[in-house]
């Protein structure tokens, strides 16, 4: 499983063996059941968390007490609390498993040492980074841009299987609308 990370990494920057090797020994695999959780509130978040297989979700409890999911990470992808991660503090986030899910998680102290050891990987991040960020304002832009209707009709036309992993509450959570909303909008003929 962790050459699944090491191969992506590859498609950013090359890679030696003797590289591939520190990546492996800093990292730790993980098989996560269903509904588990790999973060809770009031906990530290310490680890990034690279996705082999399945799909997690990170999501808050709003002030109306639903739950708000506002990222997703299927196969590889990256996923944590980044506020919680670089901050030291508490988290205020759930980061769940939506799927049986296998992790490669990496603590955040061990990946300092490996851009010690491995310059290169601080390229690979920053460009993975990159483009979540490039993703997230997207996103953002779609939400105040878009009705509920046309966003719901955008991400189905753009991610037609991820409609099929993802339960319709969690979908309905992240695209901004409740899930009584969603089944209106399904019902109807396009």
């Amino acid at each position: 499983m962790q050459s699944t990370l090491t191969s992506h990494i590859k498609k950013f920057v090359q890679l030696t063996a003797d590289e591939e090797q520190l990546i492996n020994a800093a990292v730790t695999v993980k098989t996560v059941k269903k509904k588990t959780f790999l973060l809770q509130p009031e906990l530290v978040c310490k680890e990034l968390f690279f996705v082999s297989k399945g799909c997690l979700r990170l999501y808050f409890i709003n002030k109306k007490l639903n739950e708000q999911t506002t990222l997703f990470a299927i196969e590889n992808w990256w996923m944590t609390d980044f506020d919680s991660l670089e901050s030291g503090r508490a988290s205020s986030c759930y980061i769940q498993a939506v799927e049986h899910t296998e992790v490669i998680s990496i603590s955040k102290n061990k990946q300092e040492e490996l851009f010690e050891a491995v310059p290169k990987l601080e390229r690979y991040f920053r460009i993975v980074y990159q483009r979540a960020f490039s993703a997230t304002q997207t996103r953002i832009k779609y939400i105040y841009g878009m009705s509920d209707e046309e966003r719901y009709r955008h991400f189905s036309s753009l991610f037609p299987a991820f409609m099929q992993r993802v339960p319709q509450y969690m979908l309905a959570s992240y695209l901004g609308f409740t899930p009584q909303f969603m089944s209106k909008i399904r019902a109807k003929k396009v």
